[in-house]
């Protein structure tokens, strides 16, 4: 049965920092692609921030480069996604995705970030 399980949302201050965390069961993580995706109220989900499986190659939107580092630990099968200098447009729920060529794609959950003084 396969999971992806985010952890580490919650409220924050503006400029402050949150880790977040997508533990993945089920399948064989290191062969997948692995993305954080955010959707806020109102608008459609997009795409934060891509890890490959292999050689650590990273993507990550304009909006969020320079803020947002996505990395990934395939002994853990945990993927994580670390925000510094949150602004309150990055309030959204957080999701994880994993994909791979030819083959479905999963997602979790999601977990609320809120940034808000």
């Amino acid at each position: 049965q396969v999971q992806l399980v985010e952890s580490g949302g919650g409220l924050v201050q503006p400029g402050g920092s949150l880790r977040l965390s997508c533990a993945a069961s089920g399948f064989t993580f290191s062969g997948y692609a692995m993305s954080w995706y955010r959707q806020a109220p109102g608008k459609e989900r997009e795409l934060v921030a891509t890890t490959g499986n292999i050689g650590g190659s990273t993507k990550y939107a304009d909006s969020v480069k320079g803020r947002f580092t996505i990395s990934r630990d395939n002994a853990k099968n945990t993927v994580y996604l670390q925000m510094n200098s949150l602004k309150p447009e990055d309030t959204a729920v957080y999701y994880c995705n994993a994909a791979r060529f030819g083959l479905r794609a999963y997602w979790g959950q999601g977990t609320q970030v809120t940034v808000s003084s």
